[in-house]
């Protein structure tokens, strides 16, 4: 049985979530201890108990230490079966994380898979829908499996009642293949969407404002989406960067006491860092990218300097797989991940 200390590196929900994907991927047991020690409010969260469920039943595992505030966990897989599910956070915890816990296992499982989440699609403590859709799983369709997304409805913080649905077809060999990003390629469109649930569509025209005003964007790279029968109040920017090998996505979320503007702010920071470097893959993209990389046995990216989430996700994946993950830092602040089979 595989221990993990739940506490190392950022102490946060990531390190149960890989240590579930890669126990249903490998078969081997794993005893967490010390979950999410590095929060606020430690232990299993609605969202991370939604996390441990929805791996329990597509692995028939047993499972003991599953109840809310549980810091303690064992889970023993027995086998993977592909199908169709649903699984609701019940909150706006985010869906997207519940999905990429089991979507490792589906990938490389005998039959498609078709997948109905419900919760948040769209909050600030997780990659939103559109990052998901966008920019990690047509990476993940090039290493040879299809996934295919749509959202139903977003779900914004603290309503949720967000939906989507995920159709994952692994392919006929059961494994994945390399995948190398070194360069970005040219830019081949752009764009600004700013989703608003339930209140003023002026809020969104506000950040697509700041966002032409201070990237020179033209009106017809900017739209304003209502959420069609929201569940509750919310907002969110998402901007997109389209280039030939790869698309970066951007979001920040509307909060109470926090103007449009600063919203936009932030989210044109984030989008400037990454383009101040040439390197294809934005941070929170590369932290996504190791399972699949790790699974193919094989690839590498350049990414900007990693986050303490991305080398502590390293460090328990290589607790499961027998990889190689090497780091090398440039004099430009880029830094280039190599994953490599013995």
């Amino acid at each position: 049985m595989i221990k993990i200390d739940g506490s190392m590196g950022e102490g946060g929900g990531q390190i149960l979530r890989t240590s579930l994907a890669l126990s249903l991927v490998t078969g081997e047991p794993v005893r967490l201890s010390g979950i999410r020690a590095g929060r606020r409010k430690p232990g299993l969260r609605l969202q991370h108990l939604t996390c441990v469920q929805a791996a329990t039943e597509i692995g028939d595992a047993s499972v003991q230490g599953d109840t809310l505030g549980s810091q303690e966990l064992t889970f023993r897989p027995r086998r993977v079966s592909p199908g169709s599910y649903t699984f609701a956070v019940g909150s706006a915890g985010s869906a997207t994380l519940v999905f990429q816990t089991v979507l490792p296992a589906l990938l490389l499982a005998e039959e498609p898979s078709r997948l109905v989440l419900k919760g948040g699609t769209h909050n600030p403590m997780a990659p939103p829908y559109d990052f998901l859709e966008a920019s990690f799983l047509p990476l993940v369709s090039r290493m040879g499996p299809r996934v295919e997304v749509e959202l139903t409805r977003p779900g914004f913080y603290p309503a949720g009642g967000g939906r989507f649905e995920a159709h994952v077809k692994p392919t006929a060999s059961r494994t994945l293949e390399p995948l190398e990003l070194f360069d970005r390629g040219p830019l081949v469109a752009r764009s600004a969407r700013a989703l608003v649930s339930r209140l003023p569509s002026s809020i969104g025209q506000r950040e697509l404002d700041r966002v032409a005003d201070r990237l020179d964007w033209s009106t017809e790279e900017l739209s304003v989406e209502m959420t069609p029968k929201p569940r509750g109040p919310g907002n969110a920017l998402i901007c997109t960067l389209e280039f030939e090998q790869v698309t970066a996505v951007f979001s920040g979320f509307g909060e109470r006491g926090v103007s449009a503007e600063k919203v936009a702010d932030g989210t044109i920071a984030r989008l400037q860092r990454y383009l101040a470097l040439s390197a294809p893959v934005c941070r929170h993209l590369a932290d996504q990218l190791l399972i699949p990389l790790a699974l193919a046995g094989g690839g590498v990216f350049r990414t900007q300097a990693l986050s303490r989430h991305t080398t502590t996700n390293i460090e328990v994946i290589k607790r499961f797989l027998d990889v190689e993950i090497t780091v090398q830092e440039s004099e430009t602040d880029d830094v280039e991940v190599r994953v490599t089979a013995p």
